[in-house]
């Protein structure tokens, strides 16, 4: 919903990283490589393929993260947890070898799996088990290749948190103790980084230090900062309000029984990419207060992640790879746009 290709995506934040003078490896992520349960219903060949040519542009643009999402293929009313797990597991599998085959030479793309769906029950060790014993069997059918290096589970969130009638977010609580026990076990038993915890950004600030202790390996970040854009003091009400306005007119489908303030909150992110151009185009004073915002922001989730002064981490453990481009990576090229209604964000 930003309207970015990952090509334009990646050059800004390379710009972005230029203009900062930055030095070192950036490192670039794909969120939610998702299947849709909807369109595998229909074609199942054809979905797995459209996640496999979203992997081919990304990587080509430079994601060398990728978080592949069969998740939504989970089917509970199943018997058995393998029975329920097969599906994601087995195109999980499937799609950890295309991305093999396709990674750069002397990249080797770091990759993750999901064992539910973000929102729904929190995760058990006995799915982990079971999505891992079945992954590692497929993978194995496929060729001898390293496979994901972390687990994404549930564990109380849900991606932009849980809207109130007057469209403030309600406490959520983190299940500390399940992210723990999962993180330990994939570690333990399979030699993952750990677990991967979602929706986290509009969590009170007292949480964020409980998931270095509670050894997650990575948090994922997003809602939060687009609040802190639309809902701060200097960003312009007339374009608010045209958003809202085009929100209003674009996908009433959407509101249901929700109040305009849930209905409001809940989509407005759709208005990101119509109206891109216009917030580029905000006058640089008023972007210098928004950055200033989210710097602050970003150094408190640094210091409580305890993420901050690893640039020698990361010097050590990454070895950069000289990749020759040409037009073509650069987006002088056509591409499909795919249905994305019923993904995550």
């Amino acid at each position: 919903y930003t309207a970015q290709r990952p090509a334009e995506y990646v050059a800004c934040l390379l710009a972005a990283a230029i203009k900062e003078g930055v030095r070192g490896p950036v490192y670039i992520q794909g969120d939610h490589f998702q299947v849709s349960h909807k369109n595998f219903l229909k074609d199942p060949q054809a979905e797995v393929q459209t996640v496999k040519d979203l992997s081919v542009e990304a990587i080509t643009a430079g994601y060398y993260n990728i978080d592949i999402d069969t998740s939504t293929l989970v089917d509970l009313s199943k018997a058995t947890l393998e029975e329920q797990q097969y599906l994601n597991a087995h195109h999980c599998a499937e799609i950890t070898a295309f991305i093999r085959e396709i990674q750069p030479e002397g990249v080797m793309i770091s990759l993750g799996g999901e064992i539910g769906e973000v929102g729904e029950k929190n995760s058990t060790v006995e799915e982990l088990h079971a999505f891992m014993s079945l992954y590692l069997e497929e993978v194995a059918k496929l060729g001898d290749m390293p496979g994901i290096s972390k687990i994404s589970v549930q564990t109380g969130t849900s991606h932009g948190g849980v809207v109130l009638p007057d469209g403030s977010i309600a406490d959520v609580s983190v299940d500390f103790g399940t992210l723990e026990l999962l993180s330990k076990v994939s570690r333990a038993e399979y030699g993952l980084a750990g677990a991967v915890q979602h929706g986290a950004s509009t969590l009170p600030e007292s949480a964020f230090g409980n998931f270095a202790t509670s050894t997650a390996c990575e948090i994922h970040l997003a809602t939060g900062f687009m609040n802190m854009l639309y809902d701060h003091e200097a960003f312009p009400a007339d374009l608010k309000a045209e958003m809202y306005a085009w929100v209003d007119a674009n996908h009433a489908e959407s509101r249901g029984k929700q109040t305009i303030e849930q209905f409001h909150y809940k989509e407005r992110k759709r208005a990101i990419g119509p109206f891109k151009q216009k917030m580029w185009d905000l006058d640089e004073s008023l972007r210098a207060t928004f950055r200033a915002t989210w710097q602050a922001r970003f150094s408190f989730l640094f210091q409580q992640l305890n993420v901050g002064n690893t640039l020698d981490l990361a010097a050590k453990h990454t070895t950069p790879v000289l990749i020759h481009k040409t037009l073509a990576d650069f987006g002088v090229a056509e591409v499909v746009e795919e249905d994305v209604s019923d993904l995550a964000d």
